[in-house]
């Protein structure tokens, strides 16, 4: 909950900081009459929002689980995200729409070293908090942060572009230079929103992460124990800050529950030095059969039917197969 809570508190911050941001942008533009700083400001609008849609989200998924969400609120956070990426990509549209009426309409820019100030200000602020995002969305595993953080940096980047692109008109008194600044800078908003969406889609149903996975699988191979028999079906799921991890154990069959329980315990205690506490772990246990015991690993097992051959290496291909227990594996 403590992490949960840490999230909200600097959605709220960077919600604030959006706002404060937007203002200084559009007195950029009234003092430049630049359409590409414009472009910036309707950008700054889509943090605001997002900021705002986002703060929500985190205050739902940080609410208790009940009886309607047996698993917690979490969910709430990709479905913020999924709509932090659309504002992006309708911003894009809107930017190209905007420029394109007014491609043709010749118009004073004015005031740039001012308007470069003032921009200049806005990205090294929009740096700082875009990577203290992501920081802590990395580390409480927060999609809302991390797509919030990604946002906040790429408006960093387009608006050193901006810059770049004001400084070239300024010595070039090319104008119309501006316009196509604002085009380029369009798509590049429309391409990231899309990636935002992907994500959050693909979090929404449950779409494994690869990356994770990998990890948890190596962590497991080299911590194995002599009683970890096999190990399969093992499935992640995120729901906001929350890992759910559940998987199949083979074990010792002459094994009482209490050491079963302490295997189980072991496993868990793992997979949380790895990952941290915001972990749920569910551990189905099976006891091994005669066919297991070629690739059993445990040395002083007195009811061995059959010599050890060779170790199985758990890989994702077959950690992640929902193969019956005690299936041999080669």
């Amino acid at each position: 909950m403590q992490k949960e809570q840490q999230n909200y508190r600097l959605q709220l911050l960077i919600t604030l900081l959006s706002i404060i941001l937007f203002v200084v942008k559009i007195v950029a533009f009234y003092l430049t009459n630049s359409i590409a700083i414009l472009t910036d400001a309707l950008e700054s609008t889509v943090n605001m929002l997002a900021g705002l849609i986002g703060l929500y989200s985190l205050y739902v998924a940080a609410k208790p689980k009940d009886k309607e969400h047996p698993y917690g609120h979490g969910k709430a956070e990709f479905i913020s995200a999924a709509v932090e990426g659309s504002l992006i990509i309708a911003a894009g549209i809107y930017i190209i729409f905007q420029t394109g009426q007014s491609f043709f309409i010749k118009k004073n820019i004015k005031d740039l070293d001012q308007g470069i100030i003032l921009v200049a200000i806005t990205a090294i602020i929009n740096f700082l908090a875009g990577w203290w995002c992501l920081h802590i969305g990395k580390l409480n595993n927060s999609l809302a942060l991390k797509a919030s953080g990604k946002h906040l940096q790429l408006d960093t980047y387009s608006t050193i572009v901006i810059i770049a692109g004001l400084f070239i008109i300024k010595i070039t008194n090319l104008f119309w230079l501006d316009k196509l600044l604002a085009l380029a800078i369009s798509v590049i908003i429309m391409i990231n929103g899309y990636k935002i969406v992907r994500a959050s889609l693909a979090g929404i149903m449950d779409e494994a992460d690869m990356a994770l996975l990998k990890k948890l699988v190596i962590t497991l191979n080299q911590n194995r124990r002599n009683n970890w028999i096999d190990l399969h079906n093992l499935r992640v799921i995120k729901y906001g800050a929350t890992l759910h991890v559940d998987c199949h154990l083979t074990l010792p069959w002459y094994m009482n529950l209490h050491e079963a329980h302490a295997e189980v315990d072991e496993l868990e205690a793992l997979v949380i030095s790895t990952f941290g506490d915001n972990i749920e772990l569910f551990v189905h246990t099976d006891g091994c059969l005669p066919f297991s015991c070629p690739v059993c690993i445990k040395t002083n097992c007195s009811v061995r039917v059959h010599a050890f051959t060779h170790q199985v290496d758990w890989t994702l291909d077959n950690i992640l197969s929902n193969q019956k227990h005690n299936a041999p594996l080669t």
